[in-house]
């Protein structure tokens, strides 16, 4: 083989060794929360990452974007049936609430930096 056809090969099977992991930097999961308990995702120190959540109960949820520093802002209210795509900043974790007597279920598919905390809160 001359040297280009090399090249070229090599090009080629690298090209499709970094589109193959594209498929990994996704998360995707169903997650039930308990009646007045939020679920936090992103709550340490991480890059840019999207979420799109789907709420598959009847009741609705509160997410909130929380600066892992402290606070929260930009509240949006999911109803039954209902998806949003969110975009969560870095250093930022997204906080889904459950204020409701009745548990939740929601199904979140993330992208971006997948290498982030999850976990559960008692609401205040």
């Amino acid at each position: 083989m001359n040297f280009m056809k090399r090249i070229s090969l090599l090009i080629v099977f690298i090209s499709l060794f970094f589109n193959s992991c594209i498929p990994f930097r996704t998360l995707n999961s169903t997650t039930n929360i308990n009646p007045k308990e939020s679920f936090i995702i992103g709550n340490n120190a991480h890059r840019k990452f999207s979420a799109k959540v789907t709420n598959t109960s009847f009741t609705s949820i509160t997410i909130w974007k929380c600066p892992i520093e402290v606070g929260k802002h930009s509240p949006i209210t999911l109803n039954q049936s209902t998806t949003i795509k969110v975009k969560v900043e870095k250093n930022t974790a997204l906080k889904i609430e459950n204020d409701s007597e009745e548990k939740v279920s929601i199904q979140l598919k993330v992208s971006g930096d997948i290498g982030l905390s999850m976990g559960y809160q008692k609401n205040d």
